[in-house]
């Protein structure tokens, strides 16, 4: 039975199987001691890869050859620290969302597998930084005073919750997907971050693919001013987070002297900054069209807040250059992943 014909209870059954079946232990899976894992502060494979909108600009790249390798961990650290973060908010909101589901529900089983695997995340994400060495903030300072009650919205506000679950998990996914792409392309990087982020991207598949199977489900179910709400309320989630996680705080420039002109060009005012905003949401704008959430006045909304774009054909689509044109063209038809 292919995932197009499966039931919703017959999708959670399959994930949940899944993690079962292939699962990580940060622990196991990883030789944290192993010689070729440990992090050297000279080591240039420390270098930000262009996949990174920093490491692609003009400025980063001009920089001595030790400058680039102390921002380059310095960034690697806080975008892992800001993972870890976001992942704690996500555990501890799934959590308050099983709290009330009824006996016999198929997603408690699945819910609760998934808490499990992003506890794993946030072990070896934390070990990771503190064998940096550097005391990283992660997120912006608002991000991480809203923490103790962002996970209160996961019963209430249901739907709402799981595009913020999207809106975390689908920018840090993108980034360390393109990130191993330009690895096979002979950049060279550092074997410990490459092994975290394999194990990472092969697990939040699941996890993305249940938010994707819950809003497909339950979004339907809303009426008609409630759908209206949320076609502008999802774009404005999906910025909010998406910068929450991928944009440097204020500690960059005081830690490692990033200037804030360079930081405020680099996300996202110059064109091609912007074009790899938008490639953030190539996914997202896809789910968006397929649940109806899609109109004249939610496309004005992805448009002010510069995420607009075509939506991808299927899950995981590589971005193409065409696909970042203004998402007022006809939307494509998207396939069954």
């Amino acid at each position: 039975m292919t995932a197009a014909t499966q039931t919703y209870e017959e999708k959670l059954q399959t994930l949940s199987e899944g993690s079962v079946h292939q699962h990580f232990d940060p622990w196991i899976d990883i030789d944290w001691d192993n010689p070729d894992y440990a992090i050297h502060h000279d080591d240039p494979r420390w270098v930000l890869p262009k996949a990174d909108a920093l490491g692609r600009s003009e400025w980063y790249q001009a920089l001595p050859l030790e400058r680039q390798i102390e921002i380059g961990l310095w960034r690697q650290a806080n975008v892992t620290k800001v993972g870890l973060q976001f992942e704690n908010i996500l555990i501890r909101g799934l959590m308050e969302y099983v709290m009330g589901l009824p006996n016999g529900s198929p997603e408690y089983r699945y819910v609760t597998h998934e808490a499990t695997e992003e506890t794993h995340h946030t072990q070896m994400f934390q070990e990771f930084v503190n064998r940096t060495g550097i005391d990283v903030p992660g997120g912006p300072r608002y991000f991480r005073a809203l923490a103790p009650f962002l996970p209160l919205a996961a019963r209430p506000l249901s739907i709402v919750f799981f595009m913020g679950v999207l809106a975390g998990e689908e920018p840090i996914d993108h980034l360390q997907k393109a990130i191993l792409r330009e690895g096979t392309d002979g950049t060279v990087m550092h074997p410990l971050l490459t092994r975290i982020m394999q194990i990472h991207i092969a697990e939040e598949a699941r996890h993305i693919s249940f938010a994707h199977e819950y809003l497909k489900r339950n979004v339907p179910r809303v009426g008609r001013f409630q759908k209206g709400v949320l076609s502008v309320v999802f774009p404005v989630i999906m910025r909010l987070l998406g910068d929450a996680i991928m944009v440097p705080g204020k500690e960059m420039t005081k830690q490692v002297g990033v200037p804030k002109k360079v930081l405020q060009e680099t996300f996202w005012d110059s064109p091609e900054a912007r074009a790899m905003l938008s490639d953030v949401f190539y996914d997202v704008r896809a789910l968006a069209e397929e649940l109806d959430l899609m109109n004249p006045v939610s496309r004005r909304v992805w448009k002010a807040l510069k995420i607009d774009g075509a939506g991808a054909r299927y899950r995981s689509e590589p971005v193409k250059p065409s696909s970042r044109k203004s998402s007022d063209r006809k939307p494509s038809v998207r396939k069954a992943a």
